[in-house]
């Protein structure tokens, strides 16, 4: 839903989306009349492309129904003459970049703060902004988003990267959230060299508009697809640690806190009966058509998987139906 969403964003910027799986093509035009997908689907049933292109999920063996054969979450940025210039691939698909990171990763452009809960420090001489880039600022299980630290220096000044000497604040961007939030190791811009003649002193800086970039997600521990939302949102605290020098003098350095409320949001779900009620979205499209002709179509490959399906199915309905209670009992309370 969030690449359909951001479509119009990826048509101004002559940007082309195709998405590829190995549903076949009846449930993939089920799904795009359904959700209004804009951009092309494109139905891969034998995995084919997905092998060739090398993310085959190799994490699923052969005969697990239904799930053999889809590909690692991901995607490939390509230019005008076709050549890859970017991708990324996860190993689950509770992990996936979202559409304003993958239109970052193809026009190489500063990412804008529209509609996200923004939280500012600094002074005149140097702006701090902090925000979550991408689908407005939410988090929601599966989508991987960047949370965005801005610096904007007045003209002059710069900011120490690592290595810097003793007694001197290399700038530094920290990250903590609830449990259940994952952050990655900051992306930041390259440097330039900078000669302190007073001081014989070679320095790594940033001028200008700088921004650090922190890869985060949430796990199932915080938003998760089998039960409601436990908050509408939560808080993450931003800590930044800098120190603002010109070629002939520094300011002290400075460490300030920033906070952002980010809310949360549910997880599209399935139509499917055995999913039970999670109180989670979801699908318009009933998936027990397409399940079925998936199922049959492996089972023609993979006989002896039979029993190990119906096994995992049976599974799947009980511990749908205790979610069902549980869900039930605590409504009563």
């Amino acid at each position: 839903m969030e690449l359909r969403d951001a479509h119009a964003k990826f048509e101004q910027a002559g940007v082309k989306l195709y998405a590829i799986s190995y549903d076949d093509g009846a449930a993939l035009k089920a799904f795009s009349d359904n959700y209004e997908i804009p951009y092309p689907l494109l139905s891969d049933v034998d995995s084919a492309v997905i092998r060739r292109y090398g993310v085959l999920n190799t994490e699923i063996a052969p005969g697990e129904i239904p799930v053999y054969g889809v590909c690692f979450p991901g995607s490939f940025v390509c230019d005008e003459a076709g050549e890859v210039v970017a991708k990324s691939f996860y190993d689950t698909y509770k992990r996936r970049d979202s559409a304003e990171i993958l239109l970052d990763d193809a026009l190489e452009e500063m990412p804008t703060p529209e509609g996200a809960v923004t939280s500012g420090g600094g002074d005149a001489e140097i702006r701090i902004i902090a925000f979550l880039h991408g689908g407005r600022g939410s988090l929601r299980q599966g989508i991987q988003r960047r949370l965005i630290v801005r610096f904007e220096l007045a003209e002059g000044l710069h900011l120490y990267g690592e290595p810097v000497p003793e007694g001197m604040q290399a700038t530094a961007v920290s990250v903590t959230g609830p449990p259940g939030l994952i952050t990655e190791t900051p992306i930041l811009p390259p440097t330039k060299a900078l000669h302190l003649d007073a001081l014989d002193l070679d320095l790594q800086v940033w001028s200008g508009v700088v921004e650090f970039a922190i890869p985060l997600y949430p796990t199932s521990e915080l938003v998760s697809e089998c039960r409601p939302l436990d908050r509408e949102d939560v808080e993450i605290d931003v800590r930044v640690d800098y120190q603002a020098c010109d070629e002939r003098s520094c300011l002290p350095p400075r460490s300030e806190q920033l906070q952002l409320r980010v809310p949360l949001e549910p997880v599209d779900m399935p139509n499917l009966s055995f999913h039970g009620e999670t109180g989670q979205r979801k699908a318009r499209m009933r998936g027990a058509p397409h399940m079925r002709r998936l199922v049959v179509r492996q089972l023609r490959r993979h006989p002896l998987a039979a029993l190990r399906s119906i096994v995992q199915q049976f599974r799947m309905q009980r511990a749908a139906r205790r979610r069902q209670r549980n869900s039930k009992a605590q409504l009563g309370q």
